[in-house]
């Protein structure tokens, strides 16, 4: 097939253009480059540009893709309580222009990444399908839009998609090359491999009084790869025809944010320094996924559970950040 990966250059969305390439797909990317990095050396055509534009869309989306997937929103939270303005105009109406653009040249096919920020605060756990969907913060409310408007889109003229919610994207490509890299990293295991690698000096935990096995929060953590891995059978099953679906994506097992840390000692063989700091608002105690859903109907199943696995994939890779950025000093 031939898909157009709108945010390619960025962490989950240049690790799914490899999965593509592997599974005989030929790419095109379009990213901004606001959050992405060209220099990933992916094996694709790249359009540099966003997707709210509709001329560039125009000439782009004509070249007859058999598919769109969406990895062009914005997704910090906190940015999103400070600044919702971005989160509203990227995420909802640049993703609607993209809409515009795919009906009007005959691109019926969408793989959509959503977020499990469109449930709020947890009412019970796991979170499935049908927990309620009241989104606490504009990060959360643009996504939960655009499934909804994604599904009048579907009645009204035929676009047919599936959506993935995440839980805590984590971990690197194992072959290496690519990884997780933002700029401010906000993510706790990059974080967490930045104080083990030196490149920070240590880590902030925030809060050690929840009701929880060691009192830290408690989070779903999925392997990149993994959520890539789902995502190409979302496109497969798309292509043969299935209904339009919106799936949770996690791993379906809880890692507190001491097992993380503690877990990252183990996997680099070096000590963290934490700074532990007071608990911050809106901060969910414990959030895992159920993933019965696309496990049955799409027979999707992990990879990467072991949390130790994850970390050791992401550590690969903050080796190579760090040396790279040792070698930018050194010249």
């Amino acid at each position: 097939m031939k898909i157009l990966v709108v945010g390619g250059a960025g962490y989950i969305g240049s690790h799914m253009v490899r999965v593509l390439h592997a599974a005989g797909h030929t790419v095109t990317v379009l990213d901004d480059l606001s959050t992405g990095f060209r220099d990933r050396g992916q094996p694709c055509a790249f359009v540099e540009g966003n997707f709210g534009d509709r001329h560039l869309l125009g000439s782009l989306l004509g070249q007859s893709f058999d598919a769109v997937m969406h990895f062009g929103g914005s997704s910090e939270v906190g940015e999103s309580v400070k600044d919702p303005a971005k989160y509203y105009y990227n995420n909802v109406v640049n993703t609607l222009t993209l809409l515009s653009g795919m009906i009007a040249h005959d691109v019926k096919t969408l793989v959509f990444s959503s977020t499990a920020a469109i449930f709020g605060e947890p009412r019970y756990l796991p979170l499935d399908e049908q927990h309620p969907k009241v989104p606490i913060n504009p990060y959360g409310q643009s996504k939960l839009m655009v499934e909804n408007i994604l599904r009048d889109y579907d009645r009204a003229y035929g676009l047919k998609f599936i959506c993935l919610r995440y839980f805590n994207a984590a971990g690197a490509d194992p072959e290496g090359g690519i990884g997780e890299r933002h700029q401010p990293e906000t993510h706790l295991i990059p974080l967490v491999l930045q104080a083990a690698s030196g490149r920070r000096s240590s880590v902030s935990v925030f809060g050690t009084d929840y009701q929880t096995r060691d009192g830290t929060c408690v989070r779903d953590y999925i392997h990149v790869n993994d959520i890539c891995a789902a995502h190409l059978l979302a496109l497969q099953a798309l292509a043969e025809g299935c209904e339009s679906e919106s799936f949770n994506l996690g791993n379906g097992n809880g890692f507190s944010i001491m097992e993380i840390i503690k877990t990252a000692c183990t996997v680099t063989e070096r000590s963290i320094d934490v700074d532990y700091a007071s608990r911050r608002i809106g901060d969910p105690e414990i959030l895992i996924a159920n993933s019965n859903l696309i496990r049955s109907k799409l027979g999707w199943t992990p990879s990467y559970p072991e949390l130790s696995k994850i970390i050791q994939h992401a550590w690969n890779w903050e080796q190579q950040l760090y040396a790279s950025q040792e070698r930018r000093v050194s010249l």
